[in-house]
């Protein structure tokens, strides 16, 4: 793992992006990686929030991985500031390689540095091999998420 970078991402690593978006079931049914326009206005407005951080992981030139780590100021928890990981996504070939540890990892350090006191993330119901992945990793499953499609 050590030819591995984990980086911002940057214009054109967003095809790539959408693509890993996009490779799974259900992926498959909400992305559009014909049309990178709606990604492309995504990232500008991402890059100019400091509490958005989204990453690419990158082995030998290629996108094989990415995640986009959310920071939220807060007053809950005595005024505690918490992260959110969403969009965890591994390329097929790398899957197994221990690059989505890796990447995880590297959301939780960044939010230590951003002095974090809780890291969260969700996933789809039917994602059962990415629940053990996250519990692996010491997540629990303490909270039951809702979503409200708009």
């Amino acid at each position: 793992m050590g030819d591995l970078e984990i980086r911002t991402a940057a214009t054109d690593d967003v095809s790539a992006i959408v693509a890993l978006l996009a490779d799974d079931p259900l992926g498959a049914q909400r992305e559009s990686p014909d049309d990178l326009a709606p990604y492309l206005a995504a990232l500008e407005r991402l890059a100019s929030d400091p509490n958005q951080h989204l990453v690419v992981a990158v082995r030998e030139g290629r996108v094989v991985g990415t995640l986009q780590l959310t920071v939220i100021p807060g007053l809950s928890r005595r005024g505690s500031t918490r992260s959110v990981i969403e969009g965890v996504r591994v390329h097929a070939d790398e899957r197994g390689s221990g690059l989505g540890t890796r990447l995880i990892e590297w959301a939780i350090e960044e939010s230590r540095r951003q002095e974090c006191q809780l890291v969260q993330l969700t996933s789809d119901n039917t994602r059962t091999d990415a629940h053990r992945f996250y519990e692996r990793l010491g997540f629990t499953a303490s909270h039951v998420g809702f979503k409200l499609q708009l």
